[in-house]
């Protein structure tokens, strides 16, 4: 099993492939990647990531990191929820808000907000990061997301942040939760 500093480095250079960028050998297929990590190394991937924009700063390519806690939140926030959200969730619980928070967001339809969100902000040059998978749990989910956005990015690589295990077919979140299948995303760096 490699370490992850070792696997980060092999992502970095994957990235500054032109070809990675530009999608190309992979039959006709959306250009949808998965990193996936044990929960364990998540402050060392995000520490990573900054290390890893900060090096392509000056690249013909951007990376685009859309955190989907942050997105999910200033999106709530914008519409005025964010408030009545965290008193409800402070008075009932967890679980009674998760349900309005996905109707709100539009969860799974076709004016999902989180997916118009990084469709309307995603430049041609660029490579795709998402991450907070882990922190956005279980409101939005990963196959969901992944689904979502395969018809809405088409022309630029996403490379989704998985705090899990990906096999090639399952999700599995902190390495306990079996979210649904996902057979579109390529494993990007093996273990």
């Amino acid at each position: 099993m490699k370490h992850i500093y070792e696997r980060l480095e092999k992502l970095l250079n994957r990235i500054r492939d032109k070809s990675f960028r530009e999608n190309k050998g992979l039959g006709n297929e959306v250009g949808f990647h998965i990193f996936d990590y044990d929960p364990e190394d998540e402050l060392i991937v995000r520490d990573r990531i900054k290390y890893i924009k900060n090096q392509i700063k000056h690249e013909e390519f951007e990376i685009q990191e859309f955190d989907l806690h942050k997105v999910m939140l200033e999106i709530l926030d914008e519409k005025g929820f964010l408030p009545k959200i965290l008193k409800t969730e402070e008075k009932k619980g967890s679980e009674k808000i998760i349900p309005p928070i996905r109707r709100t967001l539009r969860f799974n339809q076709k004016d999902d907000k989180i997916v118009a969100h990084i469709r309307s902000r995603i430049n041609q040059n660029a490579v795709v990061f998402l991450t907070g998978i882990g922190r956005s749990w279980p409101i939005i989910r990963s196959h969901s997301i992944l689904n979502s956005l395969h018809v809405a990015v088409e022309k630029v690589p996403v490379i989704m942040f998985f705090p899990g295990t990906y096999d090639g077919q399952t999700l599995v979140l902190f390495n306990e939760f079996k979210d649904d299948n996902y057979y579109r995303a390529f494993k990007i760096i093996g273990r």
